[in-house]
C-alpha cells in the first residue's frame, strides 16, 4: 500500500516538474534575456526543488524512522528541515546556469530556437560535473543534453498540437447561397 502511495507520488512530482519546466521554458521565450529572467528562473527552480524535495524527504523519513506515528511524523519533519533546503539550492544552482548560459546563446547566436535550450542543458551538466573528472563531464552533458532535447521535443509537440485544436479562423467548404429577395407583389396564390 506504502509503495503505491509512494510510487504515485512520485509521478505526480516528475509531471508536475516536467510541467513547470515546460512552463518556464515556454514563458522565458516570451521575454527578453535580462538579469531578472535568470533571478526568476533561479528562485522558480528553488521552489521547485524544495517543494519536490520536501515532498520525497517526508515519504522518506516516514519510512525509515522506528515504528509509532510520534516517531514517523518526527523523522518525516527532520528529514523535510534538513534535506529539502538543500535540494532547492542545487535545482536553483542548476537552473541559474542553465538560464545564464541560455541567455549568453540567444546574445551570441542572435536567435532563440530550441537548440539554445539543448546546448544549454548538454554545458550546464558538464560544468556541474566539472570537479569529478572529464568521464563524468561527458556523462553529464549528455544527459542534460537529451533531458533537455525531450522537453523542448515536448514543447514543439504540444504547440502544435494545441495549435491544430483551435483554428485561427472560420473555414467554410463553400460560400452559402445568397437568399431569394422577398417580393411584395400581388402572388398570393402560396397561401390558398
Amino acid at each position: 500500500m506504502i509503495l503505491w502511495f509512494v510510487a504515485l507520488l512520485l509521478a505526480i512530482l516528475v509531471s508536475n516538474a516536467l510541467v513547470t519546466l515546460l512552463h518556464l521554458k515556454l514563458l522565458s521565450k516570451l521575454c527578453f534575456c535580462s538579469p531578472w529572467r535568470i533571478v526568476d528562473d533561479c528562485g522558480g527552480a528553488f521552489t521547485m526543488g524544495a517543494i519536490g524535495g520536501g515532498i520525497f524527504q517526508a515519504v522518506k523519513g516516514f519510512r525509515n524512522s522506528p515504528s509509532g506515528m510520534n516517531h514517523r511524523l518526527k523523522g518525516s519533519m527532520t528529514a523535510i528541515k534538513t534535506r529539502a533546503p538543500q535540494l532547492g539550492g542545487s535545482f536553483a544552482v542548476w537552473g541559474g546556469l542553465f538560464s545564464m548560459i541560455d541567455c549568453g546563446l540567444v546574445k551570441v547566436r542572435g536567435k532563440e530556437d530550441p537548440w539554445n535550450s539543448i546546448t544549454s542543458g548538454a554545458m550546464t551538466g558538464a560544468i556541474l560535473a566539472a570537479r569529478n573528472g572529464p568521464v563524468a563531464m561527458v556523462g553529464s552533458a549528455a544527459m542534460g543534453g537529451i533531458l533537455l532535447a525531450l522537453i523542448e521535443g515536448a514543447g514543439i509537440l504540444l504547440t502544435r498540437f494545441a495549435s491544430s485544436q483551435f483554428p485561427t479562423g472560420p473555414q467554410f467548404a463553400e460560400e452559402p447561397a445568397p437568399m431569394p429577395a422577398p417580393s411584395y407583389g400581388g402572388d398570393y396564390r402560396q397561401y390558398q
